[in-house]
């Protein structure tokens, strides 16, 4: 299906953000005879599309990510929404010539108007800010082993961070690298279980407690870290390393929408359990609002809500509410 812009000139629902949350908002949002745009995003890409395998979603043994994604995608499409590559800039409150309460979204290419407005914009890979990993952005450092993984074949590396994404992205290069080492700030990881029983079973895993990385060296590619040990000593020491793979958080894409909803101190978006923000009309789904649990399954759950709560918004304001 070829993707293009509503002819409408108000909207019914505009979803900004196109990973799980924000297509299983579209999805459900266009299934229920809202006018529906999805923005994707011209300069991000959802992270699901650069995870290697999903294993933990209900009634779906394996898939891939972006096979997972290009799925729901396509349904979303299937149903009447409609997409288009695009990043938000801004959005602000505004009245329709009917009186009816809307919202103006600005991205770089247009302007346009909603009744309802679900945020999915989700969240970016934090950096750990030491010397050196910009310099070796795409020349030893690395946010994403299914990108890179295959580059480092028979070599050594380091996967930074002990949560789930963390080790299965180790036990993914394992695939390529001759040994792996998880640099960890704690003596123990928060991973699932089962992850850390697979890892621990790996012999090409090896691990590093209570360290933190100080600096990321090298000359045209990386060489190495240094790694300070978290106890008493306090000893700085260099590991021969020839990537770095860097998985310790996420800080959520909300720069514009600050200002407009509220924020937590994180800056993910705070929302009720109907996905309701602080302001009328706007909805929030999926990494980018605050919850304890970020994973592809309660990426979808919030879609799903954001969106029926977006058509009850509606139907409201064009007074059938049921």
């Amino acid at each position: 299906m070829v993707d293009e812009k509503p002819q409408e000139d108000v909207l019914d629902c505009l979803v900004a953000g196109g990973g799980p949350a924000g297509l299983t908002a579209a999805l459900y949002a266009s299934r229920s005879g809202m006018t529906t745009l999805v923005l994707e995003g011209k300069t991000t890409v959802s992270q699901i599309t650069v995870t290697d395998i999903i294993e933990n979603y209900p009634g779906v043994p394996q898939a891939g990510g972006f096979e997972f994604h290009d799925r729901i995608r396509t349904q979303a499409l299937g149903f009447g929404a409609r997409a288009s590559a695009e990043d938000v800039q801004s959005l602000k409150k505004t009245t329709l010539e009917n009186g009816l309460e809307a919202w103006e979204v600005v991205t770089g290419d247009n302007s346009y108007r909603a009744l309802s407005v679900i945020i999915a914009s989700g969240a970016r890979w934090r950096s750990l800010g030491v010397p050196g990993e910009e310099k070796f952005l795409g020349r030893g450092v690395s946010y994403c082993a299914t990108c890179d993984g295959p580059f480092y074949r028979g070599r050594s590396v380091a996967v930074v961070g002990g949560g789930d994404t963390a080790i299965q992205e180790a036990l993914f290069l394992t695939k390529f690298a001759d040994k792996v080492t998880v640099i960890h700030r704690r003596e123990r990881l928060r991973a699932a279980a089962i992850l850390q029983e697979r890892a621990f079973a790996n012999p090409k895993i090896d691990f590093y407690w209570n360290g933190v990385i100080e600096g990321i060296e090298g000359d045209d590619f990386v060489k190495g870290v240094k790694v300070r040990n978290l106890g008493e000593n306090g000893e700085i020491t260099t590991l021969p390393l020839d990537g770095v793979f860097i998985f310790i958080g996420l800080d959520p894409q909300t720069e514009f929408v600050k200002g407009v909803v509220n924020l937590d101190d994180g800056g993910y978006i705070i929302t009720d359990s109907s996905m309701r923000t602080s302001q009328r009309g706007i909805f929030a789904a999926g990494d980018c609002i605050a919850k304890s649990l970020r994973q592809v399954v309660t990426a979808c759950g919030d879609g799903a809500t954001a969106a029926h709560e977006a058509s009850l918004h509606v139907d409201d304001l064009k007074g059938r509410s049921y």
